[in-house]
Parts: C-alpha cells; structure tokens; sequence
C-alpha cells in the first residue's frame, strides 16, 4: 500500500452532523472515531462538551462547525459559537463563509469575518478550516469566474488566518433541472485548485463525495490533509483487508455524492 493506516486513519475527520443523530448515534460516532484512531470528529457545537468527555485519552480531536450549514449568521454569532466550542474542549472549528457576501464581491467583510474567528479560536490554541461551499461558486460571482473566484477566497482565507480550506459543509444542495436537490461536495479539480492558490501554511480539507478508500488515497495523492467523511468504518476495514491480502491501491476516483 502507499500509504501507512496510520497515514490514512489521521486524515478523518469523523463527521457526525446530521441533523437527525440522536445523543446514543453521536456518542457511537465517537466511539468508532476512537476505535479506528481518527484525527477528529466534527460534531454540532451542543454536543462538543459530551463528545470531548467521550474522546478523552483517546488522542482524536474534536471539531465543532460554526454558522453551519450556511454561513448566514452574523460575524458575531460565529465569534460567540467558536468561544463556547473552545470552552467546551473544541481543538478545531470548521466554519461556513457568508456566500451571499462573497457573491457580492464584499471582499473586506468576507476577510474579517474569517478572521474574527480565526482570532478567537486561535486565542484557545484552536485551529480552523474554512468552507468555501463550492457548489455554490459554480457559476462565478462578482465579476469573476468559477475558478477565480475559488481562487480568490482561498487567499482571503489565508490572509485572515486559517489553517485549512474546505471544499464544502456536506450540505450545500443545490436545485437541479428535475427540481430535486443535490451537490458534488469535493473534486479533483476544486482540490488542485486550492492546494495551488494557497502557501504550504494552509491546508486543504476535502468534504463530500469521498466515500471509499480509494476515494480517500486519491484525496490525499491531490495534496489534501484532511477529509470529512461518514464511511470511515468501510474506508479503514477496506485498508486491513487489502493490507491483510498483499493487495495495492486501485485507481480512487472522487466527485460525485457527499459526506
């Protein structure tokens, strides 16, 4: 195998953030992120205190998302979120920028809400991914196109402090033609893209759409450090069978689906 488990296992980030998870689901989740010796988890901001009592000694981190799934609270609200996440034993926070204001080409006010959370995590020794939803970047916005407009957010992001980018929250759905609702989450494209727009300083996070190990390997192979996923049970088992039978990588593909 190219990669060590080790090296797969401790780019998970876990997530357990339907809305539908029952107390006994989230505690499972941490559990098996546990069993399985992921990097994190990536829990709703009122189960952070449980899940960092759960997760205690296990060496796994716990993530807490901030204006999730859709960035569209105030600047504030997110400043308030990351400090009781933080005081609540969140070591990494994922939030969502405003789209709404990035479309609008409000650079200056994209900048400092990042930035206002990227301070206060930082001043509990928390770091932070950000979502750019780029489902919702498709067409362009501002004047720009798709890819500039990527592009340009990921320096936003790096200006005003992040440690990571993140491709998309796993819930950023968006109409189709047939009137029902769907997204691509993480693409090799949209990875190559930020992995190149931003310094070495900032990571990249793959989310949505990585759904086996291949997948994974494949993330990782585009210079992603992390990924959100809900398939880590069937990732890591896939691992230890093919490690078990001397068996190689195959050829991971990524882009269709979500987390």
């Amino acid at each position: 195998m190219k990669y060590s488990y080790e090296d797969l296992a401790g780019m998970i980030d876990h997530s357990l953030l339907h809305p539908t998870m029952t107390d006994a689901d989230l505690q499972a989740g941490c559990e098996l992120a546990a069993r399985y010796r992921v990097a994190s988890v990536c829990i709703k901001p009122y189960a952070v205190a449980a899940a960092a009592e759960w997760l205690r000694g296990s060496g796994v981190k716990v993530g807490a998302v901030v204006g999730f799934p859709h960035g569209n609270c105030s600047t504030e609200s997110k400043r308030y979120e990351t400090e009781l996440a933080c005081r609540d034993g969140a070591d990494e926070i994922d939030m969502v920028i405003n789209v709404g204001k990035a479309l609008s080409g409000d650079w200056g006010w994209v900048e400092q809400d990042i930035r206002t959370v990227c301070e206060q995590a930082h001043s509990a020794s928390a770091k932070v991914k950000v979502i750019l939803e780029n489902d919702y970047l498709t067409e362009g916005g501002a004047g720009l196109n798709s890819e500039e407009i990527k592009q340009r957010l990921c320096r936003i992001c790096e200006q005003a402090g992040a440690d990571w980018v993140k491709t998309s929250s796993g819930y950023g759905f968006v109409k189709q033609p047939d009137g029902s609702y769907g997204y691509r989450g993480a693409t090799q494209e949209d990875l190559q893209l930020m992995r190149a727009a931003c310094s070495e300083r900032v990571q990249v996070k793959a989310a949505g759409g990585v759904r086996d190990l291949d997948g994974l390997i494949r993330v990782r192979d585009l210079g992603a450090s992390r990924c959100g996923a809900t398939a880590t049970a069937a990732m890591l088992d896939e691992y230890r069978r093919r490690e078990a039978a001397g068996e190689g990588d195959a050829d991971g593909k990524i882009g269709q689906g979500g987390y």
